[in-house]
Formats: structure tokens, C-alpha cells, sequence
């Protein structure tokens, strides 16, 4: 009998639960998720094209040797600057002394030589004039004093010569700039029928960059400047900046200066250069750099964060925020990254809202309130917002 009153108690109590239960309400439904959003805005942006370039001197000059002879003395520290005319080597300047002398002794015995035949036709005049003379032997006199004077200018000549190859014997810089290792040694024998090759000196400040782009790139860049999606200043002014091998930005931003009027046939690319400051030497010839060329300007470009992009084998896309505040996905087209940005070539209207924050919580359907993702990421950054 007791176990039987304690069941009817239960049974009772579940009764009265059941029928007090219909005053009761459901369960509340969850507040809509909250998401970081953009507004998607076309503005101007720079259209950049990334290219591998290598690092050329300004001005490169060999110093070679134009006489004959020994090296006494390298009279410059390897690897520093010069200046232009500085005095880098010295050859046995003995031998070209030698022939100095002997051809100012050559020419004073011709202008000695012309000096006597000019006195010859003097006489020869006023014996022509006496008729005590023919007029053959006065124009024999004239001949001669022709033939010492013209030998006179040789040896002239001769004299001009010796001194410019006694001045070679003492080898100057051509240009300023960096002299590089020194070719040969003192006591070395170099020689001007074989120029043989003494130094480099290499202008290092400004300095080039060269680097080439395809021509599939220039058709694409005319049809875009032509269907006016891409604007462009003169060449003279398409500005370049320089990423180092080790990721860095240079600091020095440089200008193209030059750009080939022909393709290449065997790789089908039109050469470019670049002029670029390099105050510090940081760039040196044949080096290895990243030239980004800002061609022009692209006048209505949308850009989003890389975060928000959801990129799959087939096709890239977004999920944005509908008129119901509902997440709709959205194909789009992708140019090049920009920093941490995506260039959105198709798919994207302005003001349309973009999820950037909170991608892995939501579903296509789903209604969410949105919150600027600015103001989302700096609350991220203190800390503020809640774990997801």
C-alpha cells in the first residue's frame, strides 16, 4: 500500500506541472551574430606591376693601359672612391722621357733647317730680282724651305706624340666613382697593343635598374588606357620603388628613363630602365631587386581586406550583408594584392556590405548585426571583444 501512494504522488505532481506548464513561454531565440563589415567604395588607386630587375652602375669605365712599360706604383686604395683625373697608377715614365728629349732635339734641328732655307729664299730674291740668278734655282730655294718646314711639323708632331705617351705614363681616372680591384701588380709588364685592362671605376650614385615587361603587358596596358580604365603620365615620370632580396622596401624611390621601341624576339619582352638614387651604396651592380612600376592610375577600383575573401580552387568570393541583413555569398573577380588588400576587378557594387570579421560564424541565410570592422579590429586589438 505505501508504494502505491508514493507513485500517485508522483503521478499527481507531473499532473499539476503539465497543466500549470501552459502559462510557461519558449525558449528565447539568439541574438543575430555580429560581424565586422566594410562598404564596399571604388576610389583612384595606383595600378603597380611587380617585376624582377637587376642593378646596373651609372657609368662603368676600364681603365686600361696606352703605353708600354713596367708598373712602378698603384697610387689608389682599392675599393674606394675617386675623383675624376685622380692618379691611379704610375708605368716607368724613363723610356717616354727618353723620347721626349730626342724628339725636341729632332724638332730643333728642323726649325733650325727652316730657319736657313728661309734665309736661303731671301737671297735667292734679291738675286732674282738682280737677274744674277735663274728663276729655276729660285724655285728650287722655295722647295726646300717647303720641305723643312713641313719636315719641321713633323717633328712637331713627333714631340706631341712623346709627351702624350710620357702624360699616359701616369694612368688618371676617367670618371669619378668607385675604383674596383687593381688588375695587375707592381712590376707588371702592360701593354698598348694589348690595352691591357689595369682597373674599374664604377659611378654608383645615381644608379640603373633594369628590368623588362611583356608585350601581352603593353597591349594590356593600351586597352586599358584606351577604354579609359587605367590613366597614365608621361613616361618620363612612371615612378618605380624597389623591394631588396631580403623583402625590405627601398628607401629611394627612382623614375624609368629609358624604354626600347623594339621586342626582343627570343623572350618576346621590351627592355626598360630605371634611374635610382643610391646615396648609401645599398644598391650594387648585379644585384638582384623587385621593381614595382606604378604604370598610372586606375579611377574606380574597390579594394577589400585579404581576410575577407574566401578563395577556392574554382573561383574566389564574399559573403556580404543583404537588404534583410541576411548573408548572401557573391562570386568576385581578384586583381592584385595591394598590402594586405585584395583589387576587386568584378562582383563587387559600391555600398555593397562586406563581412570581413566573423567569417567562420556564419552560414548564407543567417541574419547578423553588423558592426564596422574598423571598429572591430582596434576592440580586437584591446582585447575587448568576445572570444569566438
Amino acid at each position: 500500500m505505501r508504494s502505491v501512494s508514493v507513485y500517485g504522488v508522483v503521478a499527481t505532481a507531473a499532473l499539476l506541472y503539465g497543466c500549470g506548464g501552459s502559462d510557461a513561454q519558449p525558449p528565447a531565440a539568439p541574438p543575430p551574430t555580429e560581424v565586422g563589415v566594410v562598404v564596399a567604395e571604388p576610389r583612384a588607386v595606383e595600378d603597380v606591376e611587380e617585376v624582377p630587375g637587376r642593378v646596373q652602375a651609372f657609368r662603368t669605365a676600364e681603365v686600361r693601359a696606352r703605353v708600354d712599360g713596367i708598373v712602378q706604383r698603384r697610387l689608389y686604395a682599392e675599393g674606394t672612391n675617386v675623383e675624376q683625373g685622380q692618379e691611379l697608377f704610375l708605368i716607368d715614365p724613363r723610356e717616354m722621357r727618353a723620347a721626349v728629349s730626342a724628339a725636341e732635339a729632332a724638332l730643333a734641328r728642323a726649325e733650325a733647317e727652316v730657319e736657313n732655307a728661309a734665309q736661303e729664299v731671301e737671297r735667292y730674291q734679291e738675286l732674282l730680282d738682280g737677274r744674277a740668278i735663274s728663276e729655276q734655282e729660285y724655285e728650287a730655294a722655295v722647295a726646300r724651305l717647303r720641305t723643312a718646314e713641313a719636315s719641321a711639323a713633323q717633328a712637331r708632331a713627333e714631340l706631341e706624340r712623346a709627351e702624350l705617351d710620357l702624360s699616359f705614363a701616369t694612368v688618371t681616372a676617367p670618371i669619378s666613382g668607385r675604383a674596383g680591384r687593381a688588375q695587375v701588380t707592381e712590376g707588371a709588364l702592360v701593354s698598348a697593343s694589348q690595352a691591357t685592362l689595369l682597373t674599374r671605376i664604377e659611378q654608383l650614385d645615381p644608379i640603373y635598374v633594369n628590368f623588362s615587361a611583356s608585350s601581352g603587358e603593353l597591349l594590356e596596358v593600351r586597352r586599358q588606357i584606351a577604354t579609359g580604365r587605367l590613366e597614365v603620365p608621361e613616361m618620363q615620370r612612371l615612378r618605380v620603388t624597389l623591394l631588396l632580396e631580403d623583402g625590405r622596401a627601398y628607401e629611394h624611390p627612382g623614375f624609368v628613363d629609358f624604354l626600347d621601341l623594339s621586342i626582343d624576339e627570343q623572350t618576346g619582352t621590351v627592355a626598360l630602365r630605371a634611374e635610382v638614387p643610391n646615396p648609401d651604396w645599398v644598391l650594387l651592380p648585379g644585384q638582384f631587386v623587385r621593381v614595382r612600376v606604378e604604370v598610372g592610375v586606375r579611377p574606380n577600383v574597390t579594394t577589400i581586406p585579404q581576410r575577407a575573401v574566401l578563395i577556392t580552387q574554382d573561383m574566389a568570393s564574399v559573403m556580404i550583408v543583404g537588404p534583410e541583413s541576411t548573408v548572401e555569398p557573391r562570386p568576385i573577380e581578384l586583381g592584385e594584392m595591394r598590402d594586405s588588400e585584395w583589387v576587386v576587378l568584378d562582383g563587387l557594387e559600391a555600398g555593397d556590405r562586406v563581412i570581413v570579421d566573423g567569417l567562420q560564424k556564419v552560414q548564407p541565410g543567417m541574419r547578423v548585426e553588423m558592426v564596422p570592422y574598423t571598429e572591430m579590429a582596434a576592440a580586437e586589438d584591446r582585447g575587448a571583444v568576445a572570444p569566438q
